[in-house]
């Protein structure tokens, strides 16, 4: 099995508690509403901890697609989500399991700063191409981008 990883951060005006309820805590009725791909996501296993396993089920192209996401730390005083995509539709036949480690931090003016490490797990030799790495950042962007979006068009949200 191989490892390949990549690390990269997003800068938000948002404060990290804010952002880490939503992603969180909320994540199961607010991702819907920010992402219109995304159609519902419900726990399969297990009550949000770790150990819970998510299904989100995305409306792409006219096509309904499922990923399933197991929940592998959550510190909400540190601001920790971990997690593991272990099985999604459009998962390289090539990769095992892709993993997301993501840390808040304080960032400049009250905002915050994500610190993320993403880790591909792949079968034998295999390597992730570059367009699928490129893919996997691009949706985890806007991912990040949709919430932050929707927290800011709701200050209401707490």
């Amino acid at each position: 099995m191989g490892v390949f990883s990549y690390e990269h951060e997003h800068t938000s005006t948002l404060p990290p508690a804010k952002l880490f309820k939503a992603f969180t805590k909320d994540s199961d009725e607010l991702i819907p509403k920010a992402v219109e791909a995304i159609q519902s996501i419900q726990n399969v296993e297990g009550t949000g901890g770790p150990g819970t396993v998510k299904k989100l089920t995305i409306l792409e192209g006219g096509k309904t697609h499922h990923v399933l996401h197991k929940v592998e730390a959550v510190d909400e005083a540190s601001h920790v989500y971990n997690y593991s995509i272990v099985e999604a539709s459009d998962l390289p036949e090539t990769v095992e399991k892709i993993s997301v480690d993501t840390k808040l931090v304080e960032g400049p003016n009250g905002g915050a700063v994500a610190k993320i490490s993403v880790k591909y797990f792949t079968k034998g030799d295999a390597q992730p191409t570059e367009e699928e790495l490129k893919t996997g950042k691009s949706k985890g962007d806007s991912l990040f981008k949709a919430i932050e979006a929707y927290l800011l068009a709701h200050p209401e949200y707490n």
